[in-house]
């Protein structure tokens, strides 16, 4: 078990901006322009039953009055923790924004690690393990975070692990939150198997969703949450409302409009989160093919745009080049959207990297959506040059040359 802690480092070069805003979410935000209030707190009726259609479309239905929509999911699961209380489990490694919130809150957070076959949910007994450890230290851990489609390591964790944690997790006396953000973006629908755990466990799991990976622009902030029905959920529904309106940061009118319209999935919505996931998965299997082919270890991606490299078996070639831990990696490889593993609670001297299919993109607006619209995007100038950086610089790194 590991607690995180801030990272003095400074920050890398920003997230790359991934695919081009479709344009007719633009056209909607465009639309909604002259729009001067924001959403009421946990969003209008209108979207949330919105939102409630898009859920209900990805499992069983949803009352919009068990929704809240907010300015991302980091905001959301800030109130979430502040509505639940106690300390906070978390897979290890996960994604980079589901510490930060706990620590603003002054909660305790505890890492347990995942199996050998995916990422996104922690081993199960490891799980027992670190909540064991975490009591004794005097923490009452009240909430466990996991992901169906995992980042850091674009991995599905398997529907019979997440039952046996989300079990495990409520037998503790625990809520779950499943991070469900990138679940629509899996590379090859009829081979990966994603199951939600509120459909396992339906009166104990917390559904959260970033609309950013999927719907939306990765700077525009919305960002859904959906509650258990009956009274626990509904409590837990107003304490994290209440926490979300004491926060005072409401959703943008204009954004609101746009997202209203995004969740609807019209036709345009629906292409192009297809052809996003489609174009994701090509490009990280080649991302896949260069590391290993380098001598990484890598679990095969199976959703999303990122993927988790192990340089590990790799060390006595990268310590002769000064290469030592997390964050020289990440410098090295900074090109390629790279953040060392310390930043998904990993341990800082392991030789882990997460590396970004956005990156493969191209540097602007136009070199992104000839890659997107491409017969085969691995043959576009922008993919193939940045393949064959990488290849070199994994080349140079290793080898001296």
């Amino acid at each position: 078990m590991q607690r995180t802690a801030p990272d003095p480092r400074p920050e890398p070069a920003p997230e790359p901006p991934g695919l081009p805003v479709l344009p007719e979410l633009a056209d909607r935000l465009a639309a909604g322009a002259g729009r001067a209030e924001p959403e009421p707190p946990g969003g209008s009726g209108e979207l949330r039953t919105a939102a409630a259609g898009y859920a209900e479309r990805r499992g069983p239905a949803a009352d919009p009055d068990r929704l809240l929509v907010g300015p991302g999911a980091p905001a959301l699961l800030l109130a979430l923790y502040a509505a639940v209380g106690g300390a906070v489990v978390l897979p290890r490694p996960c994604a980079a924004w589901y510490a930060p919130p706990a620590r603003l809150l002054g909660r305790a957070v505890h890492l347990a690690p995942v199996p050998a076959e995916s990422g996104g949910a922690p081993d199960p007994f490891a799980f027992l393990e670190t909540v064991r450890r975490a009591r004794m230290e005097g923490a009452e851990p009240g909430v466990l975070v996991l992901s169906v489609a995992d980042d850091p390591t674009g991995t599905c964790p398997p529907p019979e692990l997440l039952h046996e944690v989300c079990e495990a997790a409520v037998g503790e006396g625990m809520w779950v939150v499943s991070d469900e953000t990138r679940r629509d973006l899996l590379h090859d629908p009829h081979d990966t198997v994603v199951v939600s755990p509120a459909e396992m466990l339906p009166a104990d799991v917390v559904v959260l969703t970033d609309l950013r990976a999927t719907l939306l622009p990765a700077s525009w902030p919305v960002g859904v949450v959906r509650f258990p029905a009956g009274e626990r959920g509904a409590a837990l529904r107003a304490a994290a409302l209440g926490a979300l309106t004491a926060v005072s940061t409401p959703l943008p009118g204009p954004f609101a409009d746009a997202a209203g319209y995004a969740l609807g999935e019209p036709a345009a919505v629906r292409a192009r989160t297809a052809a996003a996931a489609r174009l994701h998965g090509t490009l990280a299997a080649a991302l896949y093919r260069t590391l290993t082919a380098a001598g990484a270890l890598c679990r095969p991606p199976h959703s999303g745009s990122h993927l988790y490299a192990d340089l590990e078996p790799l060390r006595r070639r990268l310590s002769a080049a000064g290469v030592t831990g997390a964050a020289a990696l990440e410098r090295e490889l900074a090109p390629w959207a790279a953040r060392g593993g310390h930043r998904f609670g990993d341990d800082p001297g392991a030789l882990r990297v997460r590396l970004s299919t956005d990156a493969l993109l191209g540097p602007d607006a136009d070199a992104r959506r000839s890659v997107l619209d491409a017969p085969d995007p691995l043959r576009t100038a922008p993919v193939a040059e940045a393949l064959t950086g990488l290849d070199r610089a994994l080349t140079a790194l290793t080898t001296g040359g």
